[in-house]
């Protein structure tokens, strides 16, 4: 049986939202306590350091990791910081915009399979650019943090980001 109370395109229906924020929306001090975490499993884990082609066995081999001290498999760094990162886009590299660098990535503590990763960021930097006169350059710096509050990833990150007019 066929719906007859949709119209035909409901897409001509439909409103656009613009999504993320904007060069305007970032002020020096402003915090985004990012709404998203996300818990590391053995498959994400597992997954990324095979396909990243990830060699210590301490991503790979609960027995490994235990025999050297740690009570589980210990996430990939690398996988750490994509998770916090991707936390982060929908504040704020989401309206668009070249992404320009990372810098002082620093891990102060491991992270194991089955914790939590949480994300908050601060601006630290915007300015206009004349080369780019619709976009302007934003620096955030971001903190990770696990279940317990303890930092897992620490970094600066910076882009373009267009701007509303």
């Amino acid at each position: 049986m066929t719906d007859t109370t949709q119209p035909d395109d409901f897409r001509a229906q439909a409103i656009e939202w613009e999504r993320g924020n904007r060069y305007e929306d970032f002020t020096i001090g402003r915090v985004f306590k990012h709404h998203w975490g996300r818990t590391i499993t053995d498959a994400d884990s597992i997954l990324f350091t095979t396909l990243t082609l990830g060699y210590n066995p301490i991503y790979f081999n609960a027995d490994y990791a235990q025999a050297h001290g740690h009570e589980r498999l210990v996430v990939n760094p690398l996988l750490v910081f994509n998770t916090v990162f991707g936390l982060t886009v929908e504040d704020l590299s989401e309206g668009g915009g070249p992404f320009l660098g990372v810098d002082a990535l620093t891990y102060p503590n491991r992270v194991y399979v089955g914790d939590t990763v949480y994300a908050e960021s601060e601006v630290t930097a915007a300015r206009e650019t004349d080369s780019r006169p619709d976009y302007g350059i934003v620096t955030w710096h971001t903190v990770g943090r696990n279940q317990d509050g303890e930092t897992i990833v620490d970094y600066t990150r910076t882009n373009l980001v267009r701007k509303r007019t």
